[in-house]
């Protein structure tokens, strides 16, 4: 599995290249056409696009016990194999801040579900020069909504 450093040398050597580095993050159990939204709208602000995942520590420490359902290196596949992702690693802080010091992208892009004025790392993203920005679909759907209508 990669790893933020491994992340780090990819992105800095993307940047050498002239690119410019999106960063999404986020769980992406059950994954449904509303991460695929989000991670396809992402992919269009910039020229690479890195997807930092939650591992499932992390994952249960703020959606319960039952959280994930799938296994973190399954969610890792899946992102990885995105033709919009340039780039996914596991995660395991409790929040993405640690991820943006240190790959200090051009841009974090988080879901509908926030607006730019309450991304929770706008100040972290802004301290270094970069921008936040609000990419997908409107939050139509949901893995918890998901798991519902399956019986979970």
């Amino acid at each position: 599995m990669p790893t933020l450093e491994e992340t780090l040398k990819q992105v800095e050597q993307w940047r050498k290249e002239g690119h410019t580095i999106a960063l999404a993050n986020g769980v992406f159990d059950l994954l449904h056409v509303g991460h695929l939204r989000y991670l396809e709208a992402a992919k269009q602000l910039a020229g690479k696009l890195v997807v930092a995942i939650n591992s499932d520590a992390s994952t249960r420490a703020y959606k319960g016990p039952d959280r994930p359902v799938i296994p973190e290196a399954e969610r890792l596949e899946l992102i990885t194999a995105l033709r919009c992702v340039d780039a996914a690693f596991i995660f395991t802080e409790t929040d993405v801040r640690l991820v943006i010091r240190t790959l200090k992208p051009d841009i974090h892009v988080k879901g509908t579900d926030y607006t730019p004025e309450t991304i929770p790392e706008r100040a972290e993203v802004e301290a270094y020069g970069g921008r936040v920005a609000v990419a997908g679909d409107p939050k139509n759907h949901s893995t918890t909504d998901l798991m519902k209508k399956v019986g979970r």
